[in-house]
């Protein structure tokens, strides 16, 4: 299959978590497939954004590849890095607004989350096409601060190094009125939530066609 764009992200294994999110947005990012979503009213249209990229963490954020790399070279460069990197930890996981958003964010020391992040951003980038005014311009209208800007001038996204803050998103905008509804509804379906957390793997993914990105290939990492 082609794809037009890749992504490192952290992708659950399978398990409880997993499953949770497969239902929760109706999307598999793992096996690459729609699912029969939560009965409750209302929740594909809150999901409907987050739908297409399945249940995340993004570690480094979709990009084109570059002219004269090949996704083989990608795929084992990848590699490369998880060998090269040590597993992460935090305290946990914890569902939280995030803005008008609702997410699973992490707790407690995130220093290995920004590390391994931060190495994907970095040691990948040789394999991203420079972004294009287009999606540049799509960046700018969030209002960015001139750190952001400045990463998203050098890395094709403002969200990295300090200014990255790991999260697995879980809704697209929500009327703040609606939030605590919201999230009381979401904690009668997510499951027990890790504690502590540990980012053991990375993932390669792609976006297919219609769109949607699944799941290429995880790397354990074992550095």
């Amino acid at each position: 299959m082609a794809y037009s764009r890749f992504a490192v992200y952290y992708v659950p294994p399978d398990g409880p978590l997993a499953s949770f999110g497969a239902a929760w947005l109706g999307w598999d990012l793992g096996r690459g497939c729609r699912v029969s979503q939560y009965d409750v009213p209302g929740l594909e249209s809150i999901t409907e954004a987050p739908r297409k990229y399945g249940l995340h963490g993004t570690l480094k954020a979709p990009f084109r590849i570059a002219e004269g790399r090949s996704v083989l070279e990608l795929e084992k460069a990848t590699a490369q890095l998880a060998a090269a990197l040590a597993p992460a930890r935090c305290g946990g996981l914890e569902v939280a607004t995030l803005g008008r958003f609702l997410a699973l964010l992490p707790q407690g020391d995130l220093s290995g989350l920004q590390r391994v992040a931060g190495a994907c951003v970095r040691l990948l980038d040789d394999f991203r096409a420079p972004a294009s005014e287009a999606e540049l311009l799509r960046r700018r209208k969030a209002r960015l601060n001139a750190r952001q800007e400045a990463f998203l001038a050098e890395w094709g996204y403002p969200y990295v190094m300090e200014e990255f803050r790991f999260h697995l998103t879980l809704t697209g905008r929500i009327d703040k009125s609606a939030l605590p509804a919201w999230s009381k509804t979401l904690m009668r379906h997510v499951p027990t939530l890790p504690s502590p957390f540990v980012m053991d793997q990375i993932a390669l993914c792609g976006e297919r066609p219609d769109g949607q990105f699944e799941l290429l290939h995880r790397y354990p990492l074992t550095g």
